[in-house]
C-alpha cells in the first residue's frame, strides 16, 4: 500500500514539475522574444531596402541571399538552398483605368492588373460593362448580352462574418476564376471587385488562371479598388451604357530558376524526425510584403534562432523553411513535399505563418482527434499570453502537400484588419507592429517546443 501512495505521489508531482517547467519554459521564449527580438529587425530589411518579392524577379533573388545569409549566422547545424522552378510575370507600366458616361466625360479609377493576366490591346480597351454578382448570372445573361462587353464581378466580402478569411473564401473564385468563365461568352476583359473589407482606393492584385484557354483567346483581367466599384455600380445603375477603358502592360514569360531556403537544427533523439516551421519569401509586386508575408518569414527564422538563444536543445530535428512561389504557383511548397518524399524523410509536424504579422491568437490544427487532444491540454500555458484559439481546421498553403499521419498547424493572428492589406499597396513594414511580430514569434516558438517534448502522437507512422 505503502509503495502504491508513493508511485501516485511521485507520478503527481512528475506532472506539476513537468507544468511549472513548462510555465517557465514559455515564459523564456516571449521574454527574449520581446526583449531581444531579431524578427523585426529582419522584417525591416526585408521590406525596406529589398522591397516587394515577386517570384522570378530580382528582389526575389535579393531575399533568398539575405535570409540564407541571415539563417547562416545562427550557427544552424546546416542551410542550404533547394532549387524550384518558379513563374515569371512581369506587371510594366502602371495601369491606368477610366468609366466614361458621355463622350469626352471620363472618371478615373484605381485599378491592378491580376497575377498572370495578358495584357490589354496597344492602345487600351474600351467596351460596355455589365455588371454580376455571381458566376449563375452569367448562364442567365448568356452569350448575346455579354459578348463584346467587359464582365465586371462586384460582390463584396460578407461583412458579418467574424473570420474574414471565410469572407475571402466566399469571393475568391471570382477573382481566380472570372477571366476563364467570362470568356466562355464572348466578354472581352473583366474586372473584378478588389477582395477587401475596407472601403479604399488601393486595388488588390493576386493570382488568376484561364484554364486551358488557348493564348490567342485570353483576356485582359483587373482587379478595380472596392470604391472604384462602388462608384462604377452606381453609374451603372444610372447609365447601363457606361463604357470603361483601362490600359495595363503585363507579360508572362517563361520559368526560371528560384530556390526555398531551408535551415535546420538536428534532434538530440529522433533525428529522422523532421519538425517543420516556415512562411513563403515571395510576396506581390505592389507593396513590400510585410505582412504576406514576410511577417511568417522572419518569425518562423525566429523560432529556431529563440530555441537557440535559449540553450534548448530539440530532440526532434527542427527545419525551418522559406518557400518560394506561394502566391502564383505554390512551386515552392510542392518542389520540398516531392524532395521530402524522394528522400523517404518522416515529417511528423509542420506549422506554417502566413496570415500576416498582427496579435496572434492561437492555432488551427489539421490532425488526428488524439493530437488535437493532447494540445489542448496546453491551453493553460497560453492562458497568461492572451492565446485562447485553438481548432480544428486548415493549416497553410506551403505545408499542405506534407499531409500524411502528422500534424499540421497555422499561426492565427487577429485577421480583421489583414485584408485591408493584403495583395495591396498599403501591404507595408509601417503596418506592421514589432510587439505583436514578436508575439507571433514567440507563440510558434512556444508551440514547437511543446510538440518537440511531448511529442507527435503517430498511429501509423508513414514516411513523407
Amino acid at each position: 500500500m505503502k509503495i502504491h501512495v508513493f508511485l501516485i505521489v511521485l507520478f503527481f508531482n512528475t506532472i506539476v514539475f513537468s507544468q511549472v517547467e513548462d510555465q517557465q519554459m514559455l515564459k523564456q521564449i516571449y521574454n527574449t522574444s520581446l526583449t531581444k527580438g531579431k524578427s523585426y529587425q529582419w522584417l525591416d530589411y526585408l521590406s525596406n531596402t529589398i522591397g516587394g518579392r515577386l517570384s522570378g524577379s530580382y528582389n526575389a533573388e535579393k531575399a533568398i541571399e539575405y535570409t540564407r545569409e541571415q539563417l547562416d549566422s545562427l550557427g544552424l547545424d546546416r542551410v542550404w538552398l533547394q532549387p524550384v522552378m518558379v513563374p515569371k510575370w512581369i506587371r510594366g507600366a502602371k495601369e491606368y483605368a477610366y468609366f466614361e458616361t458621355n463622350p469626352g466625360i471620363t472618371t478615373s479609377v484605381p485599378i491592378c492588373a491580376l497575377g498572370g493576366s495578358v495584357a490589354t490591346p496597344l492602345g487600351g480597351l474600351k467596351a460596355e460593362v455589365i455588371e454580376v454578382e455571381k458566376f449563375e448570372e452569367l448562364d442567365s445573361l448568356g452569350y448575346e448580352k455579354i459578348a463584346g462587353k467587359i464582365v465586371f464581378y462586384n460582390r463584396p466580402m460578407q461583412a458579418d462574418l467574424i473570420s474574414t478569411f471565410n469572407a475571402y473564401g466566399g469571393c475568391v473564385e471570382h477573382r481566380y476564376k472570372g477571366a476563364e468563365k467570362a470568356i466562355k461568352y464572348g466578354a472581352v476583359g473583366v474586372l473584378v471587385r478588389s477582395l477587401s473589407l475596407r472601403l479604399d482606393d488601393f486595388p488588390h492584385t493576386g493570382s488568376m488562371t484561364y484554364g486551358n484557354t488557348p493564348i490567342s483567346k485570353r483576356i485582359p483581367a483587373a482587379a478595380i479598388s472596392t470604391n472604384g466599384a462602388e462608384l462604377l455600380s452606381a453609374m451603372l445603375e444610372l447609365n447601363p451604357k457606361v463604357k470603361f477603358y483601362f490600359s495595363q502592360h503585363c507579360k508572362q514569360l517563361a520559368d526560371v530558376q528560384s530556390y526555398n531556403v531551408i535551415g535546420e537544427i538536428t534532434g538530440t533523439t529522433y533525428p529522422d524526425k523532421v519538425m517543420v516551421v516556415g512562411g513563403h519569401l515571395d510576396s506581390w509586386d505592389l507593396g513590400d510584403g510585410a505582412h504576406d508575408d514576410g511577417a511568417g518569414v522572419v518569425q518562423s527564422m525566429e523560432v529556431l534562432r529563440l530555441l537557440k538563444k535559449i540553450n534548448y536543445k530539440p530532440k526532434h530535428t527542427l527545419r525551418v523553411v522559406l518557400f518560394m512561389n506561394e502566391e502564383n504557383g505554390l512551386r515552392g511548397g510542392k518542389k520540398y513535399a516531392k524532395v521530402a518524399n524522394e528522400k523517404g524523410e518522416n515529417h511528423v509536424f509542420a506549422l506554417e505563418s502566413d496570415a500576416g504579422g498582427f496579435t496572434p491568437r492561437g492555432f488551427s490544427f489539421d490532425c488526428t482527434d488524439e493530437n488535437f487532444d493532447k494540445v489542448l491540454t496546453w491551453k493553460a500555458l497560453f492562458k497568461p499570453y492572451l492565446i485562447h484559439y485553438f481548432e480544428k481546421g486548415g493549416s497553410g498553403a506551403d505545408i499542405g502537400p506534407l499531409k500524411g499521419d502528422n500534424v499540421l498547424c497555422g499561426l492565427r493572428p487577429d485577421s480583421q484588419r489583414y485584408f485591408d492589406h493584403h495583395h495591396a499597396a498599403n501591404d507595408t513594414f509601417e503596418h506592421v507592429n514589432k510587439r505583436e511580430l514578436e508575439l507571433g514569434a514567440a507563440t510558434m516558438a512556444a508551440l514547437v517546443y511543446l510538440f518537440d517534448k511531448y511529442e507527435v502522437i503517430q498511429n501509423n507512422p508513414v514516411r513523407q
